[in-house]
């Protein structure tokens, strides 16, 4: 037995992996290491990460300057409690943070994945009310098909039921409306104040334009745009989920740019770190943060991870920022986006593709077939194009690219390729 087959050996012994089902899919593929666009197996084999590895290595897998950044934050201090103390990279990552995020977003609270950012901005938008002798405002509004997170607070408010279906009796309070479209947004506008005037709403969440898990679905801006601001007139906190949105993604650095009613609260994570470290961020308003200041200490917000603002996550995310805002890079997200275009203009006319759509670097793909989300069929797809040497994460029948920024055109068109030769196999 080589050294490959023992760890893939022990792997299977004592872990378990997420959204798997191990009877089924039993072995892992062991990666050894990443760099650029590219994960290589132990065995030396190469495959082009096409989803930034879930939308996280977005300015490629060990970016040497972010790197650089944190080999020296590690030489100077790596971890203290963050409840009375704080340190540099924290405040410089704060301050390059809302500098970046709509102008009314003014306060950041760390913690550590994108599920628990969510989680927090949850229990913001509840006690914010109840801080105000308004304890009837006990529920969220939230799209159906959304995804905020796995954790309790965040799974309540996500409509998919592949992830929430064994826990709907404990779920928060929460009510579901339909995601606007041409056909139903004033339907949609109707139910949503109807919700709004009985005065138990506390906030309502939501993804900006593109719901990730639910296959990449996209939504015109206008119609969000007048939910939010019938939010605004019933006085309900606005969440805007940036966890896979942010940084970039859609051409824009928030999605939240797109339109004109900021959100009160934002929650970030995935490319924040840029893959190097878990950490996420809720930003919010003044407005939100006031609320919890008086001289009693009941009304302050009683959330606290033993990582929060990891001096080695803020340094990261600090120089990942800056690579992000750098000219190279911009002209780089410009350059996917038109790729895509081009390659759109050719892929939506196969018989086997039913809609194509796109938002910045976002690019799906649905297949005119019947594939369920996990099924075998899925799976098929999925090793047919880790077969031809590129890391392609379907969504049942959807196929989509969220590719590094720092990824060449003659890489893109590697991808282009193969997802046209899996078309014409399957």
């Amino acid at each position: 037995m080589n050294n490959a087959e023992l760890l893939l050996q022990q792997d299977q012994q004592h872990i378990w992996h997420p959204l798997t089902q191990h009877q089924l899919y039993p072995k892992a593929t062991l990666i050894k290491k990443a760099k650029h666009i590219w994960l290589e197996t132990q065995e030396g084999k190469k495959y082009i990460d096409a989803i930034s590895s879930w939308y996280t290595t977005v300015y490629g897998h060990c970016n040497p300057y972010i790197m650089e950044k944190v080999g020296s934050q590690l030489k100077e201090l790596d971890q203290v409690i963050f409840a009375g103390f704080t340190h540099k990279p924290a405040i410089h990552l704060a301050n390059k943070l809302i500098d970046i995020l709509p102008d009314n977003q003014k306060k950041v609270f760390f913690s550590d994945n994108g599920s628990t950012a969510n989680e927090v901005a949850i229990k913001m938008a509840l006690q914010y009310h109840f801080n105000q002798n308004n304890e009837d405002k006990n529920t969220i509004i939230a799209f159906e098909n959304g995804f905020h997170g796995d954790t309790f607070g965040a799974m309540s408010v996500s409509g998919l039921e592949v992830y929430n279906g064994p826990f709907k009796e404990i779920d928060i309070k929460v009510i579901r409306i339909a995601v606007p479209n041409k056909e139903n947004h004033q339907q949609v506008l109707s139910e949503l104040e109807k919700h709004l005037k009985n005065n138990k709403i506390a906030g309502f969440i939501y993804e900006p334009l593109v719901q990730g898990a639910n296959a990449m679905y996209m939504y015109q801006k206008q119609y969000l745009e007048q939910i939010l601001e019938l939010c605004k007139q019933y006085n309900t906190i606005t969440i805007a989920d940036e966890v896979m949105t942010g940084f970039g993604k859609t051409g824009k650095n928030f999605a939240s740019e797109y339109l004109e009613t900021k959100p009160d609260i934002i929650t970030l994570s995935k490319a924040l770190t840029a893959g190097v470290v878990p950490m996420a961020i809720t930003s919010c308003s003044d407005e939100i943060y006031n609320a919890f200041l008086s001289n009693s200490t009941t009304t302050a917000f009683f959330h606290a991870h033993t990582y929060t603002a990891n001096a080695i996550g803020c340094s990261a995310a600090l120089a990942g920022i800056e690579v992000l805002l750098k000219e190279e890079t911009q002209k780089n997200i410009q350059d996917i986006i038109a790729s895509h275009q081009a390659f759109d203009k050719t892929i939506k006319i196969h018989p086997k593709v039913k809609e194509t759509r796109q938002l910045g670097v976002i690019y799906a793909i649905d297949l005119d077939l019947e594939i369920s989300r996990y099924g075998k069929e899925r799976q098929k797809i999925f090793d047919a194009f880790w077969e031809k040497g590129v890391y392609l994460r379907p969504l049942g029948k959807t196929i989509y690219i969220v590719p590094p920024y720092v990824i060449k055109e003659e890489e893109l068109q590697q991808i282009y390729t193969v997802i046209s030769d899996v078309l014409e196999e399957i």
